[in-house]
């Protein structure tokens, strides 16, 4: 059995959470749209041809932010074609993902969408194909007031209000050869600056994002990053980075430990932009928007040339283990480590290709493995993101070497007192005793009051003095929920939706100290609460 030890404190933290790092992403590719959040013929659709199940697991799962269109449908995509009267919508060839695209679904309907379901638009511009013109009319048409030709097509297409976007990508990976448009790093910062101007002609206080490298093994990695940034600093408020992770040669404690990479790119970025911040001689901190990640088998993938043009294909519509939700909980775990610099963050994609949420065309919508960690940790992280003094047991891996057996941050809510402990044992084959020391939480807690009860939800554990060490508060309740299975592989389907399911650890609190034996490829949520708090 290997061993962790984590010592929470007060005084040492991250930041304030940030609360679009639980972002998702609506791309017209395969069955994320069509028979994914639409299908007019559904037995649950709206009026609007929205499927009201798949709506209810969205708002279940919890995501603040999504981008939409693309990915790389984005660069071939003409945002004209799916705003209007849709018998008078044409029909096109995506070539990104080689499909017929029907244009049912465009801007207004997806905005419309996300403002029923409370979820902040993050929409891309197409700078591939298009440009500069087609970007300020697209941002024109959205945010406008009545009175200009641009916003007056929209209130003609029934839309009086602005729907006051936000959050805008320059384009998506232009970096990269199979991208539509595809760019040298000099040419796309010319492009974005010019983008980036206009559109602040319009609105200064749009956030913009411009694109870094579509993932750290691009032979361009860091050299792209500082390019764009040298021309586009005074303009772009994020950078973006990319990054899907899967076994490699069935290496799968690597795959354990993935979220290593991800910390190190999120790193990587970070300084490079400092770099050019200080060359520049600025104190202006450009964050990163980690708007694409996920685990994805892209080894079972043949690529995008191997695929026949069809409607709404089944593409990429990976099943998800309990391993791989282990991993996605892992690296939503490394995204609140960077609450301070990773400015929001969204999951590829929502439903069907790669996705938490599948359905079934006429038929239902499950959740699937990943579902679960990204849900609970949405739901219950709240307040200042911990940075935890952690001394670990350590897992031998092949890609990253040595790495802690134990993966964790840690989220205390300053109103409340609610502590939140979100774990990954990344061994494959050992538990790991878990010890947490709130001793330094205790005074913090108390002062914030407790009046509630202590009751039970999963484990809880007794709340007395322990060997003179400070007790943590009376009437606070602990409650610890796993994502683990006997057999790593365990998944859900149609024909048996709640196989996987979070279920109650053995977590106790004694003290000021919480105890829990962690099994080999498990996710945790550890949450210490006032006791009528649910």
């Amino acid at each position: 059995m290997g061993a962790a030890s984590v010592r929470l404190d007060p005084a040492f933290t991250v930041g304030p959470l940030n609360r679009r790092i639980f972002g998702t992403f609506v791309e017209h590719m395969g069955r994320c749209v069509y028979t994914g959040i639409h299908e007019p013929g559904h037995p649950t659709a709206d009026e609007h041809g929205f499927r009201t199940d798949v709506a209810e697991l969205v708002s279940e799962l919890g995501p603040t932010i999504v981008r939409y269109p693309g990915g790389n449908f984005v660069s071939n995509y003409r945002w004209e074609d799916g705003v209007g009267p849709k018998e008078d919508r044409p029909t096109r060839l995506d070539l990104a993902w080689r499909s017929i695209e029907t244009n049912q679904v465009g801007t207004d309907d997806f905005l419309s969408w996300a403002s029923r379901l409370g979820i902040e638009p993050m929409l891309a511009v197409n700078l591939g194909t298009r440009g500069l013109t087609e970007a300020i009319e697209l941002l024109q048409y959205c945010n406008a007031e009545p009175g200009i030709e641009l916003s007056d097509r929209r209130v003609k297409n029934g839309h009086p209000d602005p729907h006051d976007v936000r959050v805008w990508c320059l384009g998506n990976e232009m970096d990269g050869p199979w991208q539509m448009g595809h760019k040298t790093a000099e040419e796309y910062a010319r492009l974005a600056e010019e983008t980036a101007r206009a559109m602040r002609r319009f609105d200064d206080s749009l956030e913009l994002v411009a694109c870094g490298s579509s993932n750290r093994s691009m032979p361009t990695f860091g050299t792209w990053e500082r390019v764009v940034l040298e021309r586009c600093f005074d303009f772009v408020d994020h950078i973006s980075a990319h990054a899907y992770y899967e076994p490699v040669d069935g290496d799968v404690d690597s795959f354990l430990a993935c979220a290593e990479d991800m910390d190190r790119f999120i790193r990587a970025v970070v300084a490079t932009a400092d770099h050019v911040a200080a060359v520049k001689g600025s104190d202006k901190r450009v964050s990163v928007s980690f708007d694409e990640w996920n685990v994805w088998f892209q080894a079972r993938f043949d690529g995008e040339s191997s695929l026949a043009v069809r409607e709404a294909p089944e593409l990429i519509e990976d099943v998800y283990s309990v391993t791989d939700a282990v991993v996605v909980g892992s690296l939503l775990i490394t995204l609140m480590q960077h609450t301070d610099r990773v400015s929001m963050a969204c999951q590829a994609q929502l439903v069907n290709v790669i996705a938490p949420i599948a359905t079934r065309p006429g038929g239902p919508a499950w959740r699937q493995a990943i579902f679960h960690p990204f849900a609970l940790t949405a739901r219950y992280a709240a307040g200042t993101v911990l940075r935890p003094a952690v001394v670990s047991d350590v897992v031998q891996t092949q890609a990253f070497g040595a790495v802690d057996q134990l993966l964790t941050t840690a989220t205390l809510d300053p109103d409340t007192g609610d502590l939140v402990v979100f774990a990954v044992n990344r061994s494959r084959t050992e538990d790991c005793a878990l010890t947490i020391d709130l001793d330094a939480l205790a005074h913090s807690v108390a002062s914030v009051g407790s009046t509630g009860s202590t009751g039970s939800t999963g484990s809880t554990g007794s709340v007395g003095g322990a060997g003179g060490r400070a007790a943590y508060p009376s009437g606070r309740r602990l409650e610890h929920l796993t994502l683990h299975d006997a057999d790593p592989n365990a998944h859900n389907t149609e024909a048996e939706p709640e196989r996987v399911v979070p279920r109650a650890g053995d977590a106790v609190l004694d003290g000021g100290t919480v105890r829990a034996v962690l099994p080999p490829i498990s996710w945790h949520c550890i949450r210490i609460t006032e006791g009528n708090n649910s």
